[in-house]
């Protein structure tokens, strides 16, 4: 299209999830409940890494980052979401949207890398324990966690500028909840095979390294647990990976799922729910099945609440 077509947007309009006045009361009161625990379950895990001497680990230092991720990209999208479902008008200011798609961006691909970070830290803890404080030093870790975030922030501007330098020349009405990539290629009049080359080869490489990244750490993984004699070790041994297993494809499952299916099988109302799963639910659950699997998460939570200040 000509740059004369090209309209200045100030403004999108977001569909959300549903029209049907009936239901919005419904699903504001469930989808509160669920980002009040998002919020408590990710902040409490975050505040009590952080207190408690004994979790002041690696694993456990990865694990309050990925509270971290959670809490940021589910914000970034809840309270707005929350509030399109009570009132009548539910725009976006155009700068607003970009942020909002540029913070989900970053602390997704961050959630991606950080599992396989995590994994990686899981080898090291069984395959050789004793040298495992030198191996993931402090400056190790630190390293890691600053590689997962440039990351994270470059492949989100890359995205970013190019989703917003599109020329918008018809409706403004985005059919999703948050401003998700997909619909706002829908509403370009621009050729956006650039962008969906460029989310295809990014985010591409992201996923395909990060699930190599996971398989390759379960295998070795895998390889020393056997070689473990006693079943107690195995098992104590299989059990500290089986929340972090659980996370990857749950997480990973929904990534691969909505964004690297064949296009002709597309539909809006579809990636709504499982945008909606993965936003809101998913950062909902990693506390809980980390907590409710994990012995020394338990024992800090007991002494916290043996304290009378709790």
């Amino acid at each position: 299209m000509e740059s004369g077509n090209c309209t200045y947007l100030r403004e999108f309009l977001l569909l959300g999830i549903t029209s049907h006045p009936g239901m919005k009361l419904v699903l504001f009161t469930v989808f509160f409940l669920v980002y009040f625990l998002t919020l408590l379950t990710n902040l409490g895990m975050i505040t009590l890494i952080r207190m408690d001497s004994q979790l002041r680990t690696p694993m456990y230092i990865f694990l309050s980052h990925l509270s971290f991720s959670d809490l940021c990209y589910s914000t970034a999208v809840g309270p707005k979401m929350l509030v399109d479902l009570l009132v009548k008008n539910t725009s976006i200011p155009f700068v607003g949207c970009a942020l909002q798609f540029l913070l989900v961006c970053i602390f997704i691909d961050a959630e991606c890398m950080l599992l396989a970070v995590m994994a990686f830290d899981r080898y090291k803890a069984i395959s050789n324990p004793l040298l495992y404080a030198v191996e993931m030093s402090s400056k190790v870790r630190s390293r890691l966690l600053v590689g997962v975030y440039v990351v994270g922030t470059t492949d989100g501007l890359i995205h970013t500028v190019l989703a917003f330098r599109l020329c918008f020349c018809g409706s403004n009405v985005i059919n999703h909840f948050f401003c998700d990539l997909p619909p706002l290629l829908l509403l370009s009049c621009s050729d956006t095979q650039v962008n969906e080359l460029v989310l295809f080869s990014l985010f591409g490489f992201i996923e395909l390294s990060t699930i190599s990244g996971v398989l390759i750490s379960y295998c070795y993984i895998i390889s020393s647990v056997l070689k473990i004699r006693s079943a107690e070790g195995r098992f104590k041994a299989f059990s500290t990976c089986a929340s972090h297993l659980t996370t990857v494809a749950i997480f990973q499952g929904t990534m691969l799922f909505m964004y690297f299916r064949p296009s002709t099988s597309y539909s809006l109302d579809q990636d709504k729910m499982t945008s909606l799963f993965y936003i809101l639910v998913i950062p909902m659950l990693n506390p809980l099945i980390y907590s409710l699997r994990n012995k020394d998460v338990k024992e800090a939570l007991g002494k916290l609440k043996n304290k009378r200040w709790f």
